[in-house]
């Protein structure tokens, strides 16, 4: 290119959280902005837009008539924050961080899944109080997990909770077959499967087809012993049809990393109830996230600057990339 493109960043935080920026620097100019009267001013100017903050209504709001940005990343792999009409009706490129995140959010769901089988919450719970309780526990060997999301992150937690001994089936769009996994069936299995399994998985995206996907309906399918893991997108679960069901002891437990709104509210039941591990949207944050969001983010600008063909593009009317088993 003749002229350095204009990368816009939006972000909550300081710039230098994000460490590796400084590897554009030379070839790109670098708006960094985190309040809509910069980001106003910013987007006309805008080659790519690199967002790190999912203020989308702050976004639309101040999306330019006349703009001429070619790409828009997001450094997270669920992007239904930025799909409003101005981005998916135009010709603007959309890309995620699909990748980084999946090792991490695999192990916090094994970790998740032997919380449960070992009874820590109670382990915890009796050593604050100076009680010794023996207990038998489970073994997660033999167990059924059904993974809700056959995707780069849904693929990555099958391959791992199989390593360990247990059989995992998954749903996608369609049906498949896909070595990670013993199965994957169509999404509109959904219901004939719970009753099967001992814990059920959210990894898919926020769309329309999965928002309130897991209600009184699907609860009430699951097994009394079933464990609800979340760590894909809090609207997929109606909040309060899930408390019903754990205070109805409809299931056993379940362990939430996302939420409906965020933070949670203080006065949220789900705090208290002894059978809930909450965590605060952190499940893929391993330490050095932020680096590796950006050497993803760079990888992709050198293709980008050079004509290549950009990876893990969006498709912009699903919300996510198509899996490529």
């Amino acid at each position: 290119m003749t002229t350095k493109p204009t990368i816009v960043l939006l972000t909550a935080e300081d710039e230098d959280r994000y460490p590796g920026l400084e590897q554009v620097e030379n070839v790109a100019t670098l708006i960094h902005v985190r309040d809509e009267a910069s980001l106003k001013d910013a987007l006309p100017q805008a080659d790519i837009l690199l967002v790190t903050d999912f203020r989308a209504r702050m976004l639309q709001k101040v999306w330019p008539g006349d703009h001429h940005i070619d790409w828009l990343h997001a450094t997270a792999a669920g992007v239904d924050a930025l799909m409003f009409p101005e981005v998916v009706n135009s010709d603007i490129r959309v890309t995620n961080a699909r990748g980084v995140f999946d090792r991490g959010i695999a192990e916090y769901v094994l970790g998740a899944i032997l919380l449960f089988a070992k009874d820590t919450i109670n382990n915890i719970r009796y050593q604050r109080r100076h009680q010794w309780r023996h207990r038998e526990t489970e073994l997660i060997q033999g167990s059924r997990a059904l993974v809700v999301g056959a995707g780069s992150i849904g693929r990555k937690v099958a391959g791992l909770l199989r390593a360990a001994g247990m059989t995992v089936i998954g749903t996608a769009r369609s049906a498949r077959q896909d070595d990670r996994f013993d199965a994957v069936y169509a999404n509109d299995k959904l219901h004939d499967l719970l009753p099967e399994s001992d814990y059920v998985i959210i990894t898919a995206p926020l769309t329309d087809d999965t928002r309130g996907l897991f209600d009184h309906k699907a609860f009430s399918s699951m097994k009394p012993s079933a464990r609800l893991i979340n760590v894909g997108r809090g609207p997929i679960v109606v909040e309060s049809d899930l408390v019903d069901a754990l205070e109805n002891k409809i299931i056993s437990g379940a362990a939430l990393d996302v939420f409906e709104q965020e933070p949670l509210d203080e006065q949220s039941l789900l705090w208290e109830m002894p059978q809930v591990m909450i965590s605060a949207h952190m499940a893929g944050d391993f330490i050095g996230w932020r680096r590796a969001l950006i050497d993803q983010f760079v990888e992709n600008f050198h293709n980008w600057s050079e004509g290549r063909e950009l990876f893990n593009v969006v498709d912009k009317q699903s919300g996510f990339v198509s899996s490529k088993v």
